[in-house]
């Protein structure tokens, strides 16, 4: 077998494995929330920017609309967010935060600090992590 083909050399192999860890690390603390994954990172989104179309959060998280709209579905029967019409446009939804949705703020931030205090990464290696993947995900290429 050919060294450049090993499973262990393989970036694309390293970033999904890196990616399921981090994501099952929030697993149980999201859990306690009565959060998903998915549904946590919309919420980041929202915490960050309250009040965006179901499009816009849709392009922001990099999801579908058959993704996205079962997520905010229960999102709303959690009751942490409200969908409203627009006045000026009755085909624009819009995501609101409710009291509820906004007070997980806090609890979220908790499980983010205890998780990221577990691994074992300097602030500037956390920060060069970051920007990489960032990079990597910017990459033109094919998308399916």
């Amino acid at each position: 077998m050919e060294q450049d083909l090993a499973l262990d050399r393989q970036l694309c192999f390293a970033l999904y494995s890196a990616a399921r860890a981090a994501t099952g690390a929030y697993r149980e603390g999201l859990a306690r929330l009565g959060l998903t994954y998915t549904q946590y990172v919309t919420l980041l989104v929202l915490w960050e920017t309250d009040g965006l179309s179901v499009g816009e959060l849709g392009a922001r998280l990099q999801l579908d609309s058959g993704t996205l709209s079962p997520v905010l579905r229960r999102l709303q029967e959690a009751g942490h967010v409200e969908r409203r019409r627009s006045a000026d446009d009755e085909r624009r939804v819009t995501i609101h935060l409710t009291v509820a949705g906004r007070a997980l703020e806090t609890q979220a931030a908790a499980i983010r600090a205890q998780l990221h205090s577990s691994v074992d990464l300097t602030s500037a290696e956390a920060e060069t992590l970051l920007a990489l993947a960032q990079r990597v995900a910017r990459a033109p290429g094919p998308r399916s």
